[in-house]
C-alpha cells in the first residue's frame, strides 16, 4: 500500500516572488535519474513564496551568465532567474548554479555542490533551501522529512511511513494489523516514537530509521500515549492512564525514571515541549471542555493558554516560541488555528474541509501540515502560519493521517 503523496498548491501568497528556474544543462549520454531543476521549481512553487515560470513560457534557456538576455526576462516580469548545469563525476554528480537579479542585472548567488548518484534529489532540495533562505531570510525546509500513518480502506493494515517533505521517496518504517498513532521525531531525526496496540494495549515504541531497530519504551499497565521528545532529546513526555484518569508524565531516557507532571481528576493529554524545554503545553478538560494549558516543569505550575471557543486541542508551538497552533472547533467544524502567545490573537487558518486534525509545524515555523477529511477519506494538507499559502498532499490509495514534520536535518 503506497501512499504516493503529490503536492498540489491551492493558494499562494499575493506577494509571491516571480522566479524562473531554467532547465539545467546536462550533456551526459544517458538521462539523469532525477530532474534537478524540475525539483527546484516544484520546491519553490510549493512554498507559496515564489511564483515559478513554466519552461515552455521562457523566451530562451541559457546555461551561462553571458547567455542571459535581461531584457527578455524583464518582459516576462521575472525578478530572479536560476541557471545551472549538472556534471558527471567519477563518484557521482556535481551541480553548479547561479541566481541573477533581473532588475539589477547582476549575479547575486553562486554555488557548487557534489553528491553521489543516489543523492541527486537531495542536492536539488539543498539548492532549493539555499535559494529560499537567501531570497526570503527564512531557512528552507525542502530537505526535511515527514512521517505519517496510512491505512487501507478496510482498516486492516496500518503503515508508518516517512518521505521527503514533497512526498517523494516514501519508505516504510513499520507495518501492523493493529492501529499505529501519535508518531513523533527525535530532535536529531535519527529515530521516531509512536504508539502501537500490538500487545493488546497502547504502548510507546522507539524505532531507529537507519537500522529499523525497535524498542518498547513505555509499557505500563493501562494506557500509554502521546509521546513527545524534549528539545535536547534527554526526556520523553507522554500520557499515562492507569484507572481512566490520564495525566502527563516525563521519563528521563538515560535512567528511565518517570515523574508525574500533572495530577488532576480531569483528562490531561497531548503534551508538547516549548523550544527551550522549560514548559510543556498540553490539552486538559479541567475547564469543562478541551483547552490548552502550559505547565512549568520547574514548579509544576499550570496556566490556561486558550480561551476563545469551547474546544482547543493538540497544541504545537513554533520554533521561535511566538505562536501556538492547534485544532479549534468553530460551530460543528474542526479547523486549524494559530494563536499569538503575546497578544492572544487567534487566527483561523483553514476552512475548506469539515474536519482538520493533527497539526505539525515545520521546523522553520512557516507552515503547518495536518490531516484533513476530504469526502470519505483523510488526506494531508498544509497551510502557512499566516494562512496565505495552502497546498494538499493527497494519496492515491487509502487514508493518510497523523503527520509529523522532522527537524531540520544536520
Amino acid at each position: 500500500m503506497q501512499a504516493e503523496l503529490v503536492i498540489e498548491v491551492t493558494q499562494g501568497k499575493q506577494s509571491a516572488i516571480p522566479v524562473a528556474v531554467v532547465p539545467f544543462e546536462w550533456n551526459g549520454s544517458q538521462p539523469l535519474p532525477e530532474d534537478v531543476s524540475g525539483i527546484i521549481t516544484k520546491d519553490l512553487s510549493s512554498s507559496g513564496y515564489f511564483r515559478t515560470l513554466p519552461a515552455k513560457s521562457m523566451i530562451s534557456q541559457p546555461h551561462t551568465l553571458d547567455g542571459i538576455i535581461y531584457a527578455d526576462w524583464g518582459r516576462l516580469k521575472q525578478d530572479f532567474v536560476v541557471i545551472g548545469s549538472v556534471e558527471l563525476q567519477p563518484d557521482g554528480y556535481a551541480v553548479q548554479f547561479h541566481v541573477v537579479d533581473v532588475h539589477r542585472q547582476l549575479e547575486i548567488l553562486r554555488h557548487r555542490v557534489k553528491g553521489s548518484a543516489g543523492q541527486l534529489r537531495d542536492l536539488a532540495h539543498y539548492i532549493s533551501d539555499y535559494i529560499f533562505q537567501r531570497l526570503t531570510g527564512v531557512p528552507g525546509v525542502f530537505s526535511t522529512k515527514l512521517i505519517y500513518v496510512t491505512t487501507n480502506r478496510e482498516r486492516t493494515r496500518f503503515n508508518l511511513n516517512y518521505a521527503d517533505a514533497d512526498g517523494a521517496r516514501e519508505q516504510l518504517i513499520y507495518s501492523s494489523k493493529h492501529p499505529l498513532i501519535s508518531p513523533a521525531w527525535s530532535p536529531d531525526a535519527r529515530k521516531v516514537a509512536y504508539v502501537s496496540f500490538e500487545n493488546g494495549q497502547s504502548e510507546i515504541f522507539f524505532q531507529e530509521l537507519a537500522s529499523g531497530k525497535r524498542e518498547r519504551v513505555v509499557a505500563f499497565d493501562g494506557s500509554n500515549s502521546a509521546p513527545a521528545f524534549s528539545p535536547d532529546g534527554t526526556k520523553l513526555a507522554y500520557v499515562h492512564s492507569k484507572l481512566g484518569n490520564p495525566d502527563v508524565y516525563v521519563m528521563d531516557l538515560a535512567s528511565r525514571r518517570t515523574e508525574r507532571m500533572t495530577d488532576h481528576y480531569a483528562i490531561d493529554t497531548e503534551p508538547q515541549w516549548s523550544a527551550d524545554g522549560r514548559y510543556i503545553y498540553f490539552t486538559s478538560s479541567r475547564a469543562g471542555g478541551p483547552q490548552v494549558y502550559k505547565l512549568d516543569t520547574r514548579n509544576k505550575a499550570v496556566t490556561r493558554v486558550t480561551f476563545e471557543g469551547d474546544y482547543n486541542a493538540r497544541a504545537r508551538i513554533t520554533a521561535d516560541g511566538r505562536k501556538l497552533v492547534y485544532v479549534h472547533r468553530s460551530g460543528d467544524r474542526f479547523h486549524i488555528a494559530s494563536q499569538d502567545l503575546e497578544s492572544g490573537l487567534v487566527h483561523i487558518l483553514t476552512s475548506e474541509t469539515e474536519l482538520d486534525e493533527s497539526p505539525s509545524v515545520a521546523p522553520n515555523g512557516s507552515m503547518v501540515i495536518y490531516a484533513a477529511r476530504e469526502a470519505d477519506r483523510s488526506i494531508l494538507a498544509a497551510v502557512s502560519v499566516d494562512g496565505d499559502v495552502k497546498f494538499r498532499l493527497p494519496s492515491k490509495y487509502g487514508d493518510v493521517r497523523e503527520p509529523a514534520w522532522s527537524p531540520i536535518l544536520k
